[in-house]
């Protein structure tokens, strides 16, 4: 196949970059790549190959999400970065349970920065996602907050306030979330909904339960509210999530 047709100012920024893909290659927990302004894949890590099902890096440069991703998923991660790619707007440590080919699914946390040219305009992005690793089990060397991690994955299904956690905890507000932001890399918010996701995933997957019975059993009181925080989470609605799974 012939090379791809770079931006030069991108290609200068890549070649800058290439010296890091080596490392990013030894980085099993993490997904790295660089786009064109197009969308197109040019730089990725062994991580992001092996978790597509792709053989080698050739067969992800110079393709977009949708076709390396089954639909709808591609076609939701390409609206993803048209956002950055057309409003000049990073995301920013956003929660994800991302699906993958090989692997099934996982949370990790995402960022993708536009990459601007000389004159400021977008010319590409980069982004990484790092996979979250949140134990199973709770952990007796984290006093206070293993107490709210466990009532939290007991309750999800009921209404949780940080400030009763934080009580629970005998710690502030600032206090709790200082500790779960240094402990597991997510704020309570964020940890209340991977647990209520989580239930929801499974729900979804495993049972013919209607969607409606999916958000409540799951903590959600509202069937439209489930359904955003899970295509926020997922890309997809809980409907077209049943029928990937």
């Amino acid at each position: 196949d012939a090379p791809m047709e770079l931006n030069p100012a991108l290609q200068s920024r890549i070649e800058a970059l290439s010296v890091m893909e080596a490392l990013f290659d030894d980085l099993e927990d993490v997904v790295f790549f660089i786009k064109d302004e197009k969308g197109r894949y040019v730089l990725v890590n062994r991580t992001l190959v092996s978790r597509c099902g792709m053989v080698g890096k050739k067969h992800v440069v110079g393709r977009t999400t949708d076709e390396i991703y089954p639909a709808p998923l591609g076609r939701q991660y390409r609206d993803q970065d048209r956002l950055v790619l057309e409003r000049d707007e990073p995301i920013k440590d956003k929660l994800e349970l991302q699906l993958y080919v090989q692997g099934g699914p996982g949370w990790c946390l995402t960022n993708k920065v536009p990459i601007h040219g000389d004159d400021g305009s977008v010319i590409g992005m980069t982004g990484l996602s790092r996979d979250l690793h949140i134990p199973k089990k709770d952990s007796k060397r984290l006093p206070g907050v293993s107490r709210v991690v466990d009532y939290i994955r007991a309750h999800y299904d009921q209404r949780l306030r940080v400030e009763d956690l934080a009580a629970m905890a005998n710690l502030s507000v600032y206090q709790l979330e200082q500790r779960m932001k240094r402990i597991f890399h997510v704020t309570v918010g964020q940890f209340i909904m991977h647990a209520r996701i989580d239930v929801a995933r499974d729900l979804l997957r495993d049972t013919s339960c209607p969607v409606a019975e999916v958000a409540q059993r799951a903590g959600f009181y509202d069937q439209s509210a489930f359904a955003r925080h899970f295509k926020a989470a997922t890309e997809l609605t809980p409907t077209q999530f049943r029928s990937l799974a």
